[in-house]
């Protein structure tokens, strides 16, 4: 995974491509890491995407299950509360991108006794957006809605890619900046259907 030396260096000549192409072929080269959620019995695969250019490409690799287009935050998720096993949302949840107002939405359509995954950036001009972010996710626990199970920064997050992100907090040898991992299980509210497990993702890494 990214932590590793391997996944440093493959997150690191992502950000040095420019042809489009190439970019879609080292997105392609993460989609063996789906095995692991397979390996879990996460076997059906659902996707949202705010652009339908993704959501062709997500198409065309045969990863989902179910693909949707969808604004997160000014539009609904298009699935029935209790969905989904466990949501996850990475790479999306900073300043300009989706809205803290969407973190209701996540926990919706997850099942009582499920898991919902989010990440953001910890670099200086992410700070004021992680602090709404949290103040939400804070804000939810307190009222019973989840409970929190992890909540991991990470050093090497990934690279910068302005000079807005760079600064105190980047790490200078490398030009990565920190980020963190959230992990929470939604309360249980009653017995769980039965069948295979289900996750809702981005199409995007």
């Amino acid at each position: 995974m990214a932590g590793s030396p391997q996944g440093l260096a493959r997150v690191g000549a992502s950000h040095r491509i420019t042809d489009q192409a190439c970019k879609l072929r080292f997105y392609d080269s993460w989609a063996p890491e789906y095995d692991q959620l397979q390996a879990r019995g996460f076997l059906q695969v659902h996707g949202v995407d705010g652009s339908p250019e993704m959501l062709k490409q997500a198409q065309a690799r045969g990863l989902y299950r179910h693909l949707s287009l969808c604004t997160l935050g000014p539009e609904p998720l298009p699935d029935p509360e209790g969905t989904f096993d466990a949501v996850i949302i990475v790479g999306a949840l900073s300043e300009g991108q989706v809205p803290c107002s969407a973190i209701s939405e996540l926990l919706r359509v997850t099942k009582p006794g499920g898991l919902v995954c989010l990440t953001t950036r910890s670099n200086p001009s992410n700070l004021p957006y992680k602090e709404v972010l949290e103040a939400t996710l804070d804000s939810l626990e307190q009222a019973g809605a989840w409970e929190r199970l992890v909540a991991q920064p990470v050093e090497h997050w990934e690279l910068a890619t302005s000079e807005q992100e760079m600064g105190q907090g980047t790490c200078a040898d490398r030009g990565f900046i920190p980020g963190i991992i959230y992990l929470y299980r939604k309360q249980e509210r009653g017995q769980g259907e039965g069948g295979r497990p289900s996750v809702q993702a981005p199409v995007h890494p």
